[in-house]
């Protein structure tokens, strides 16, 4: 038997001195199977975990509440793209947990394309989040960072431990403020999606989101 003195690549690594080339390298490399992956001006960040039960419930949750919400809009154009690698060449990559386009010029995949959004030919997603479940302060520091230097209108952290939704609109001066109402999912409370969560210590994930409708259907909502 021949062992391998090669040390096992970390399920998380973080660097502040990377290239672009470091981060295609990265994402090419058919033998890494990552999870996540993050690049902005020289921080390269790279999530070789694998999706826990709690991240995945609340990704879901959040996802079926987009859902919803189009259910009571029909007349906005709604997309999701979950998970999906959005590139600007250069200076800029990511892979949102939420991602989400309102309304025209949603990209749409055409056969022999990258499977990837690129920002060359497509335009910003609308609102983009990340499920919090061990990398709040990563996602709340580098990550909003990252995020407002693209200009996306809104970004989302959702707090799995804390059972918390920190929402964030894009000012005039290219900077992140905390925001009470989603900006692009209009009418939506911020509290409302924080009681929402409450409701996954003793209810599934389907069964939150339709209270989470409930509410919104109420004339008072």
């Amino acid at each position: 038997m021949t062992l391998s003195l090669t040390p096992p690549t970390p399920p998380i690594s973080q660097r502040h001195d990377a290239t672009w080339s470091d981060y295609v390298a990265i994402r090419d490399n058919p033998d890494l199977d990552w999870r996540k992956l993050s690049f902005h001006h020289g921080w390269l960040w790279v999530d070789m975990g694998k999706e826990g039960p709690n991240h995945a419930s609340f990704s879901d949750l959040i996802t079926i509440i987009f859902g919803f919400w189009a259910f009571l809009h029909p007349e906005v154009v709604l997309q999701s793209y979950g998970r999906c690698l959005i590139e600007h060449p250069d200076t800029h990559a990511c892979a949102p947990d939420l991602v989400l386009y309102k309304g025209e010029n949603i990209p749409k995949w055409q056969p022999g394309e990258s499977r990837r959004i690129d920002l060359r030919r497509h335009r910003l997603p609308d609102l983009v989040g990340e499920i919090a479940d061990t990398t709040l302060s990563l996602d709340l520091d580098e990550q909003k960072q990252l995020y407002a230097s693209l200009g996306i209108p809104e970004y989302w952290v959702i707090d799995v431990k804390g059972l918390r939704v920190f929402a964030f609109g894009l000012a005039t001066g290219g900077y992140y403020e905390a925001i009470a109402h989603s900006q692009v999912l209009t009418g939506l409370p911020i509290a409302l999606l924080e009681q929402t969560l409450e409701r996954l210590t003793t209810d599934t994930n389907t069964a939150a989101a339709n209270w989470l409708m409930q509410q919104l259907r109420q004339p008072e909502n």
